[in-house]
């Protein structure tokens, strides 16, 4: 048995010394998280990336290889899911079929044993604040995609818990759908300011989402920070190159000394780093690689001041509010992003400045960020 770890006040779920493996397979390994009272706290990753896994161990469906999680300082990691003070809302709807939402809704609160009277107050709420009092009558078969994920969230709202754990909740439903629904989440989210864990491996909706972004891979994290600090200074190259979309450019070369300022080389064009805030030394010789935004390269009449490169457009993506051009520049295909009302001919040449203030600088061989 574990000895308990004391956690502070301030955190609402915490993840200690978490490993998780299935055989010889490693999930999860030596993981620590906590997850502060009333985030939104998103798991961001790509499939097998172990961020459902996670979900599953702090909602008491896997059972942990080793470590600790604590809810509301308490140490659940032996506890049944019911115990836990959780409510979840899968990727699946998972409504019985037969009954109808007020039924769906109410079903746990009645194997429960709750008085009546309270479990019509705690449905009427829950309707109320999903905006779903209409269908409260209706079967599962009559309702929309939209319309039974609000009742799975319904269903886990009407627990009335201090910690929501969703698992991908709005990955199958069409564009349109996901967009409302993920606003009436951070709606719920502002209104109730309950914790809330979300898995998901859309990074707009992490983006949007959260307070804190934790970004997986292979079982650890990457980087656990606010969506800003992760869209603009990315910790590493995965994480940049996980998040925004287009992607963000990557280009290969090393650091130089010219006229006493230290530069970035790439098939013999030379950038200027003036700007760049470097979080460690920038050495003559060091293999690196140049990471910038399409939005951070600035086209012809974008261009105020600094240094100035010549380029090609290859392939113009007209996407309504803005267009990307896809760019030969000093032997690299790059991607830029322009204003919607400015077009270019295939074969255009154009003024190409990178914005350094806003790029990033990885090390060729740790691709950590410098």
């Amino acid at each position: 048995m574990h000895d308990t770890v004391s956690i502070k006040k301030q955190n609402s779920v915490s993840i200690r010394d978490l490993s998780l493996s299935f055989g010889s397979v490693k999930v999860l390994e030596n993981l620590n998280l906590d997850i502060r009272d009333g985030e939104f706290l998103v798991l961001l990753g790509s499939s097998g990336c172990g961020k459902s896994t996670l979900l599953n161990c702090i909602a008491g469906l896997l059972e942990p290889t080793e470590g600790q999680i604590f809810i509301k300082d308490k140490n659940v990691t032996w506890e049944e899911p019911k115990d836990r003070g959780i409510g979840m809302v899968f990727q699946s709807y998972a409504l019985y079929p037969q009954m109808t939402v007020e039924k769906n809704l109410s079903f746990g609160l009645r194997v429960a044993g709750l008085p009546k009277d309270e479990i019509a107050k705690r449905v009427s709420r829950a309707a109320g604040i999903l905006q779903i009092e209409p269908l409260l009558k209706r079967k599962p078969a009559e309702l929309s995609g939209g319309q039974r994920q609000r009742v799975a969230i319904g269903r886990a709202l009407v627990r009335d818990v201090d910690v929501f754990l969703f698992d991908e909740p709005l990955s199958n439903l069409d564009a349109k759908l996901r967009s409302e629904l993920r606003v009436e989440i951070k709606r719920l989210h502002q209104s109730l300011k309950n914790t809330m864990i979300y898995v998901t491996h859309d990074q707009i909706e992490a983006l949007t989402l959260a307070d804190r972004i934790a970004i997986m891979k292979n079982g650890v994290i990457q980087q656990l920070d606010d969506p800003t600090t992760i869209y603009n200074r990315p910790r590493n190259r995965f994480v940049a190159g996980f998040i925004g979309s287009p992607s963000m450019n990557f280009l290969k070369g090393e650091l130089s000394e010219e006229g006493g300022r230290v530069v970035f080389k790439t098939d013999g064009t030379s950038f200027s780093l003036d700007g760049y805030e470097a979080s460690k030394p920038l050495t003559p010789g060091r293999k690196v690689i140049l990471g910038v935004r399409p939005e951070h390269i600035k086209v012809d009449g974008d261009i105020q001041g600094g240094e100035v490169h010549d380029a090609v457009v290859e392939i113009e993506e007209p996407m309504g509010a803005d267009n990307l051009l896809w760019l030969k520049h000093a032997g690299h295909a790059v991607t830029a992003r322009i204003g919607g009302a400015r077009r270019y001919a295939v074969g255009t040449k154009v003024r190409v400045g990178f914005d350094m203030s806003m790029a990033s600088l990885f090390d060729a061989e740790t691709e950590e960020r410098i």
